[in-house]
């Protein structure tokens, strides 16, 4: 049997304005049927603490710090709590909600996608698998979690390696497309990324930190050899195709369309109309 065949583009290290303008723009072209379904991997330029949609940029992030590490800043147009994305690599799937293979609701949905990232895993030889959570308490903890951290805690149908959460992503749902994008951790600097959001005083900082390292882990921290990002970009592309039984045709993007990107990161993802609404 012929496996469908998915669109691929590797648009290595952008800013965070043309990132979250791209993965916007697939989902539109994707709406209107100008391109198939896409898996896109990518990287940032300058590093870069992402921001989900609904989170208050006042209330929860330290500005300070972003500047002082000059790093890069944007909301996404997805959920989800903040994000520092580094050393990792960046992955989005954009599919129509009414594919045959994608189930109605957001939590199954993840799950079929997130398979192609659990056989990615896999090629890295770690054992990965579903966070479920399994007691009430751990239900009702998802839906209201106690940090603006993204790698706090597991959410349903997460990536985790011996318990600990190695890959965190967010969905949203726009003009009948799913647009699910995340990050795959390969290094993770703790500290840097604690300094990034605001806490009622140390002590709270620290409980957290300490706690978070229970929680989340870097794919290099699990492995004897480190794994470099060309070595990642393979194995998850592999990852996906086996996972959700697709090929992937590699795609690059054409001079129009680059321009349609550039002016939408300009017009909304670089303003502070978009980035600090809340």
């Amino acid at each position: 049997m012929t496996k469908e065949v998915w669109r691929y583009i590797d648009s290595g290290n952008c800013s965070p304005a043309f990132n979250m303008a791209l993965d916007e723009a697939l989902l539109d072209w994707h709406s209107t049927g100008k391109i198939p379904p896409t898996i896109r991997f990518y990287g940032w330029n300058p590093a870069t603490l992402s921001i989900g949609y609904f989170q208050k940029v006042e209330k929860e992030i330290n500005l300070e710090a972003v500047k002082k590490y000059g790093l890069g800043f944007v909301r996404r147009p997805t959920g989800g709590r903040g994000v520092l994305h580094d050393k990792e690599l960046t992955y989005s799937v954009i599919v129509s909600e009414g594919h045959p293979d994608m189930p109605k609701t957001v939590t199954e949905a993840y799950r079929v996608i997130s398979e192609g990232i659990l056989e990615g895993f896999k090629n890295l030889g770690l054992d990965a698998y579903f966070a479920i959570p399994r007691t009430e308490e751990e239900r009702q903890g998802l839906k209201s979690p106690r940090s603006a951290v993204c790698f706090d805690a597991p959410s349903w149908y997460e990536l985790v390696v011996e318990g600990r959460k190695v890959a965190g992503s967010a969905q949203t749902r726009q003009k009948g497309v799913i647009l699910q994008h995340g990050s795959i951790l390969l290094d993770l600097d703790e500290d840097l990324l604690f300094d990034l959001f605001k806490y009622p005083n140390d002590r709270v900082r620290e409980r957290m930190q300490r706690a978070f390292k229970n929680k989340a882990v870097a794919t290099n921290t699990l492995r004897d050899k480190p794994v470099i990002i060309e070595e990642a970009k393979k194995a998850f592309k592999e990852g996906f195709e086996k996972g959700l039984n697709i090929e992937l045709e590699p795609y690059t993007l054409s001079h129009e369309e680059l321009e349609i990107v550039e002016t939408l990161a300009k017009k909304k993802y670089e303003s502070d109309e978009w980035n600090f609404k809340r």
